[in-house]
């Protein structure tokens, strides 16, 4: 588990091994990312180093060549001798350093588009990989993810940059304290030191900044999540309809002034402790020309002395300021790097065994054994000590009241979570000891939350059988078999129509302005029902509520097609409609995490509990009163037509 594991405590600045070792990990992914483009990046950098040093030396020797004449000393003899060789070579470095540039820009964007696209497939990969929902229920790893997100996007390339950056600013440095050095080694060491503090207090400075950036992520999450529902389609239509969007933009404004609040106070802090050290710069400047010009007077330096210390000293006072930079956004790159690398590392949190069991098919049934699970360590118990068995090619309903547990139990089913104590069997082996992927492909299910995937109709139900995809005919199956089929016909481009009110109808096309299209809730639910029945020839299959947002006709037509679907599978069913199971062959009642009825719909009702009673309560509004077989003047009513 990575040293910031979720939940743990953040880290607001980092050891010189762990900055070394980040620096490292993004020129790897640089090299694997773009070797060539790396390399010529590297080579030119050290050119763009050397290049102002080099002009600043040449130019102090045509100066004191055109001051002293053919004996200008400190010249080397075949230059003092061809002054024009000297402006041949400074138009040359001039026109070096500006094509560098230029050449320098290009290959930063080639390393920049190279390297987030292999950055956001490891992190996207390693999300993927998290098997279960709970770190995406933990808001420590959701602000480490968001931070994540951020460093996918910008880190790697502002540490390369950064680090190019520094090397050749300390090129440009070393070149003209080397020229500095040998005019007076005492104004050198006085530039070197008037430049440390700055280093120091910008090193301060970053890690403050590093930890605001931490503190203010959840406001950051916060004022984001205000901002998408002021532009989601779905809560435009509530939000307007209520007028609380004044409300919502007062939230997203209070999260946004506490944000900037943190950000001015950093900042009015970087503006008092830089002041002071620029004016250092500036009376080191000013000081050291003084004390040359008076030297030049006497005749202690050269014209080219003099020359060479202005262009010296504003080198390396502007290098040193570019290193500072370069530091600066490196160090802050790379605390956002470590983020990026905690959530790559960060194992699953579903354990994965060395040597999984094999999955074969459900010839039993699954067996929920003394289950207990809460969500978190301190939280309540959701399910207290169940145990139930769905057998294999048999139906099991659970029926409860909001919160009872249905949902989580559901969730055990998946493995999406492991139980706190007890286990879930599949035919005799816990679901912890089989290999996930294999467990999950024996399973088929329709949600109540099922998604509105905005890609075309085709790849709406191919998302259930994606080994499938290619297969059309498969896909049209599964449509006929959900019901979706006439309205699909009806649609713009049939099963290309793009179902998105945001994207254009093509995916590809530029230019194209045709708007995709949606549907209704009726219609979104009858394509999750065809992505599920993609998944034919599955052990478990799991509905819950799969008719809800359908009118009385559609969903007779649904339940009638899901009855095939069930054939030779263990299916349970959720569903606030008890007519829609009271055909299933065993029903469980929970409450409060705990099973209180089982049995079939004739036994429940004779026993007169908890389920007779909900069951009551829901056939009055269809029956003036009368409890099912009990209305007067007319037969019971059919189980489809009991109803929430």
């Amino acid at each position: 588990m990575p040293s910031d594991a979720p939940g743990s405590a953040p880290r607001d600045g980092m050891g010189p091994r762990a900055a070394c070792a980040r620096a490292l990990r993004s020129l790897e992914i640089a090299w694997r990312a773009a070797p060539w483009s790396l390399v010529l990046y590297s080579v030119l950098t050290v050119a763009a180093g050397v290049l102002p040093a080099g002009a600043t030396l040449v130019t102090k020797w045509l100066l004191d060549i055109l001051q002293a004449g053919d004996g200008a000393e400190g010249v080397p003899g075949p230059l003092a001798e061809a002054p024009l060789l000297l402006v041949v070579l400074l138009g040359m470095f001039t026109l070096v350093s500006a094509l560098s540039e230029y050449v320098l820009t290009y290959l930063s964007s080639r390393l920049k588009r190279a390297v987030a696209l292999l950055v956001q497939e490891r992190l996207y990969g390693a999300v993927d990989r998290i098997a279960g929902l709970r770190r995406f229920e933990d808001p420590a790893f959701l602000d480490r993810l968001r931070m994540a997100q951020t460093a996918a996007t910008t880190a790697p390339e502002e540490i390369l940059g950064s680090l190019f950056g520094t090397v050749r600013w300390a090129l440009t440095i070393t070149g003209f304290l080397g020229i500095l050095l040998t005019i007076s080694p005492v104004i050198t060491a006085i530039t070197v030191v008037s430049a440390l503090p700055m280093l120091f207090v910008q090193m301060m400075l970053d890690r403050e900044r590093a930890g605001m950036l931490w503190r203010m992520s959840p406001r950051m999450r916060r004022q984001m999540f205000y901002q998408q529902l002021m532009l989601d389609p779905a809560a435009i239509k509530e939000t307007r309809l209520f007028g609380a969007g004044g409300f919502l933009l007062r939230r997203m404004r209070g999260e946004l002034l506490r944000i900037n609040g943190a950000e001015e106070r950093l900042d009015r802090r970087t503006v008092l402790g830089h002041g002071p050290l620029a004016l250092l710069g500036a009376l080191v400047s000013a000081g050291g020309l003084v004390w040359m010009v008076a030297g030049a007077l006497r005749g202690e330096f050269t014209i080219g002395d003099v020359s060479a210390f202005i262009a010296a000293v504003a080198g390396v006072q502007s290098s040193l300021g570019g290193i500072v930079g370069s530091l600066t956004g490196a160090y802050q790159a790379l605390l956002l790097m470590g983020h990026y690398q905690d959530v790559v590392s960060t194992p699953s949190d579903l354990p994965v065994p060395a040597d999984p069991r094999p999955v074969g098919r459900l010839r039993e049934g699954i067996e929920l054994e003394d289950v207990w699970f809460r969500y978190t360590d301190d939280g309540p118990w959701v399910l207290r000590g169940v145990s139930l068995t769905i057998p294999a090619e048999g139906s099991l309903a659970l029926v409860g009241l909001n919160g009872a547990g249905k949902s989580t139990l559901v969730k055990l089913l998946c493995r999406m979570y492991d139980p706190t104590r007890g286990r879930v069997l599949w035919d005799g082996t816990d679901l912890r000891e089989m290999d996930l992927g294999a467990l999950r492909s024996r399973m088929s299910a329709v949600f109540q939350d099922f998604m509105s995937y905005e890609l075309p109709v085709r790849e709406n139900i191919a998302l259930g059988a994606l080994e499938d995809g290619d297969d059309g005919d498969r896909i049209r199956e599964a449509a006929r078999t959900a019901g979706a089929d006439g309205f699909i016909g009806d649609l713009p481009h049939g099963y290309d129509t793009m179902l998105s009110r945001v994207f254009y109808q093509s995916e590809d096309g530029d230019e194209d302005t045709e708007s995709g299209t949606t549907l209704s809730g009726g219609q979104w639910q009858k394509l999750a029902i065809a992505r599920s029945m993609m998944r034919r020839g599955r052990d478990l299959l799991i509905v819950d509520e799969p008719t809800s947002g359908l009118d009385p006709e559609a969903e007779r037509e649904v339940q009638d097609r899901l009855r095939a679907l069930r054939t030779g599978a263990a299916t349970v069913m959720i569903s606030h409609r008890l007519g829609a199971v009271r055909g299933a062959d065993r029903i469980v009642v929970l409450e409060d995490g705990v099973v209180t009825e089982r049995g079939d719909h004739g036994e429940l009702m004779a026993r007169g509990g908890e389920y007779a009673r909900l069951f009551s309560l829901q056939a009055e509004g269809y029956t003036g009163g009368d409890a099912p077989g009990d209305a007067p003047g007319g037969p019971p009513a059919e189980p489809d037509e009991v109803m929430a």
